[in-house]
């Protein structure tokens, strides 16, 4: 019955409007009949979670939270950040039954409850960045929610900078959006890397998980891996190379869970060469690209896995500064089934900034992949490593919450037809008026640019990018810094930050509903 529609329908729209959370089409509309009677509305709510930081003493840690100015949702609202509850040690049968202990141990569980109920950040207004810090081997990883006018575009990174040690380097990550699903194409079992995966679950709820690992010859034999349980509200890291015997340089990592959803990032430390975190690459595709490849790259790997049945062939091109072109002697890139590739384009920038797009050889035949690049800037021991994945374009908004006065580069890539963005450098986080920039971004090239600062920048500020016209453009930020000779940096790229949601319009037509 036409009533019973709907009411459904009415029903959904109003979910998807509190929620943020989903796009509603009439059952059997037309695609161009529900592209016109949708909505765009700012989200109400969002999630996010951030791994622990470093189990180094000498980690000193920022963390910045941002949400762009713009329009939002209602009046008032939240954006706070969290520690995650600690993971409690399995009780032995002495601790079980003695009351002292059992009592100790309430003691220290409501002391835990206490300090991961207040806020380690929390921002207050729409274009103002918040910033905290925390140095040591002890900070948690972080969860949080943010509702009403600040969760359209809530954005949060951390950055590390680990000046000795096994761990040491410039490490950037910016905090994720709980999912079910991630590929990891970069990471490492060998006995030159320690590779961490960090399970993180914001819910009130226990997840479980899966780890899957691939490596040139397929799918690793694993001891482990399966049916990992990450507690509700906490973190848990796997050392991969605890998960399977075979040392393998590349593979690729995939996660799944069988309940719940979680937030999940690598963190690589490699010998002599340095540190920083891996994060997903984007869903598999047939056409993917990889922004923002520093110009003194001194050494780029190129790593990708086709994880269908069917085996993949791509054009690998680098969009450079003035033009695209295929790498000497790495045009194409045949990838098999669940098998990972690794090519090694070694300085393929050759002093200009540029990003990669990999794209099916045949058109009709467009395998979906995913990939990363593992980037190593220096030499001997003064080398350091980053790493760029896959990512989305910026679509209709993107933000990078921590920059500074100095050391930030914007790298923007069109891949298809020439495109104009708007560049927002927020306040500071102490101080600053914003400044804002229009940049055209010609068809096939590559666009690195130093932002201009909030004009009497005080503290950290935020990037904010805008497509305003054209095709796609995607985009990442490189942050550097130069300690003992070493150049330090981290790369995190701007997928669309999804801060609206598709619903049906109030005077949408229901004539399609009828029987």
């Amino acid at each position: 019955m036409k009533s019973t529609h709907l009411s459904l329908i009415a029903g959904a729209a109003v979910l998807a409007a509190i929620t943020g959370f989903a796009t509603v089409t009439a059952p059997g509309a037309p695609a161009d009949t529900a592209a016109k009677s949708a909505t765009l509305l700012p989200v109400e709510r969002s999630s996010l979670v951030c791994p622990a930081p470093s189990n180094s003493d000498l980690a000193e840690t920022q963390y910045t939270a941002f949400t762009p100015a713009g329009p939002g949702g209602e009046a008032k609202g939240t954006a706070e950040l969290k520690p995650a509850l600690p993971v409690a040690d399995d009780e032995d049968e002495e601790a079980e039954t003695d009351p002292k202990k059992v009592k100790k141990a309430e003691e220290a569980a409501k002391k835990a409850k206490e300090k991961a109920d207040k806020p380690v950040l929390a921002v207050k207004e729409p274009g103002k960045p918040v910033v905290a810090e925390a140095n040591g081997s002890g900070a948690p990883a972080l969860v949080g929610t943010a509702t009403g006018r600040l969760a359209p575009g809530w954005a949060a990174q951390q950055t590390t900078e680990v000046t000795a040690g096994g761990g040491r380097g410039l490490l950037g990550v910016t905090c994720t959006a709980p999912d079910t699903d991630f590929w990891f194409p970069g990471a490492s079992t060998a006995k030159s890397r320690q590779d961490y995966i960090h399970l993180t679950n914001p819910d009130d709820t226990g997840a479980v998980a899966d780890i899957e690992l691939y490596g040139p010859k397929g799918a690793l034999k694993a001891e482990v891996g399966d049916g990992i349980t990450v507690p509700a509200r906490s973190s848990v890291a796997v050392l991969l190379s605890t998960l399977t015997t075979e040392a393998v340089d590349q593979l690729t990592a995939h996660v799944t869970t069988r309940s719940g959803r979680i937030g999940a990032v690598v963190m690589s430390a490699e010998d002599n060469v340095g540190s920083d975190w891996i994060t997903a690459s984007e869903d598999p595709s047939g056409t993917l690209v990889l922004p923002g490849i520093p110009a003194d790259a001194t050494s780029v790997q190129l790593v990708a896995f086709a994880p269908g049945e069917d085996d993949a062939d791509v054009k690998v091109q680098l969009m450079g500064k003035n033009a695209t072109f295929s790498p000497a002697g790495n045009a194409t890139l045949h990838i098999k089934s669940s098998m990972t590739a690794t090519v090694d384009l070694k300085d393929v920038t050759r002093e200009e900034p540029g990003s990669l797009r990999l794209s099916p050889v045949q058109k009709d035949r467009a395998t979906p992949i995913v990939a990363a690049l593992r980037v190593v800037r220096g030499k001997g021991d003064q080398q350091e490593v980053a790493y760029i994945p896959a990512t989305g374009p910026v679509g209709a908004r993107a933000s990078v919450p921590d920059n500074r006065a100095k050391g930030s580069t914007l790298s923007l890539t069109a891949p298809g037809a020439t495109a104009k963005v708007k560049v927002t450098a927020s306040a500071g986080s102490g101080g600053g008026e914003p400044s804002v920039e229009t940049y055209t971004v010609k068809a096939g090239t590559t666009l690195a640019v130093t932002p201009t600062a909030p004009e009497g920048l005080k503290g950290a500020y935020a990037l904010t990018v805008e497509t305003t016209s054209g095709g796609p453009v995607h985009a990442s930020r490189t942050l550097a810094r130069t300690e003992g000779g070493v150049q330090m940096f981290t790369v995190q790229t701007l997928p669309d930050d999804g801060g609206t949601v598709e619903v049906p319009s109030a005077g949408q037509d229901l004539s399609v509903l009828d029987d």
